[in-house]
């Protein structure tokens, strides 16, 4: 069965106050959404890809992006919806249903480093999803509506999620079908899974694994391209 990545990159990234969406805008020279699918067209173990752009953005994402680089696994460049969820359900759709492991990685996430992708994939392929993430550093605080601290809490059972997330086609289709027959808004893939009791494994992501959101994001990463940082 086949391994199958999700790119949904129909944001537009109003906090980036630029008029150009995020995965269109330059990044040492390439568009960003360009240096993410890289990351999928060399490892080995993926297939195929679906990438899922606003629906004004399909032309260009295909004829400038997927064709100008030449990135043969991308399978299709489908229309994503108003929501993230809407987008990767969408590319879900498109997806045959013997598909064995799905991978869904935001589009303005450029640095993704093989090594956390490959571990994913394989605990994906033992039966249980992989969510990557970072753990907390800072003292956690949780807060009353009037910004009176009401409780510290133990910093070492939280974990800030990132993408990659990596599921059995079956959790992620029952999962995604579930949630939209409830109306449900997860913050991400693994919390559509969560709800349905299916285990997740949280395993240890990259501090250069951003996604790129604000103008000083955009700056970051290109410290983190020049100097290479991210597959160290």
């Amino acid at each position: 069965m086949d391994t199958v990545a999700i790119i949904p990159a129909a944001g537009y990234g109003r906090r980036m106050e630029n008029p150009r969406p995020k995965p269109y805008l330059n990044l040492g020279g390439r568009p960003v959404l360009a240096w993410t699918l890289q990351a999928f067209e060399e490892h080995p173990e993926v297939d195929r890809v679906y990438l899922a752009v606003a629906r004004e953005w399909v032309d260009y994402a295909q004829n400038s992006i997927v064709r100008a680089d030449n990135f043969r696994k991308v399978a299709r460049v489908i229309a994503g919806g108003k929501q993230r969820q809407d987008s990767v359900y969408c590319a879900l759709k498109e997806l045959p249903s013997t598909s064995g492991i799905v991978i869904i990685h935001d589009g303005a996430r450029p640095f993704l480093p093989s090594a956390v992708l490959s571990r994913a994939i394989e605990i994906a392929k033992s039966g249980t999803g992989a969510c990557a993430a970072r753990p907390l550093t800072d003292t956690i605080k949780r807060i009353s509506d009037l910004g009176l601290i009401e409780k510290t809490l133990p910093r070492e059972r939280f974990w800030a999620a990132q993408t990659p997330q990596v599921f059995p086609y079956r959790f992620l289709w029952e999962a995604y079908r579930q949630a939209g027959n409830d109306g449900f808004l997860g913050t991400d893939d693994a919390s559509l899974v969560e709800r349905l009791g299916y285990p997740v494994k949280v395993i240890p992501g990259s501090p250069y694994n951003i996604k790129i959101t604000t103008a000083d994001d955009l700056r970051l990463a290109e410290l983190i391209l020049k100097y290479g940082l991210w597959n160290l």
